[in-house]
């Protein structure tokens, strides 16, 4: 897979500083995929960095090349992606996130990472035996 270049481009705001004041605004973020959803075309990713989680929308009609290229990520790929804060749908928001009322409509997908499948989630609260976690025990302290 190719790894991309960001050239001179640089990180806009972190994926937890994003909130609903932004939105209409062009925004570059970067971070580690988390989750990976495909709804009928259209695919969402959550992006993750140290301060928090952020929606990512990947829409055909929107950039058909981008598209294409979400197809291809997986869970703790590094990405940066560049496009424009939008308001979520009626009743998709996430009020258990302070970025959950807003998503990022992306036009601009650059894979700087790619990484294997971690033997479990990382994630602060995880049902991962002992024996698992002290063997990966790098993972755990991420």
């Amino acid at each position: 897979m190719k790894i991309d270049d960001l050239g001179n481009l640089e990180r806009t705001h972190l994926c937890g500083d994003l909130r609903e004041s932004m939105i209409g605004n062009d925004v570059l973020v970067m971070g580690w995929v988390q989750n990976w959803r495909d709804h009928g075309g259209v695919i969402f990713i959550d992006l993750r960095d140290r301060t928090g989680l952020l929606q990512t929308v990947f829409n055909p009609e929107i950039n058909k090349e981008t598209h294409a290229k979400a197809q291809s990520l997986r869970s703790e790929f590094v990405i940066a992606v560049k496009g424009k804060v939008s308001k979520r749908p009626e009743g998709t928001e996430n009020p258990d996130l302070p970025t959950g009322k807003v998503e990022i409509i992306t036009n601009e997908l650059y894979i700087l990472n790619t990484s294997i499948t971690p033997p479990f989630m990382i994630e602060n609260d995880t049902s991962v035996g002992e024996d698992l976690r002290l063997k990966y025990r790098y993972l755990d302290l991420r």
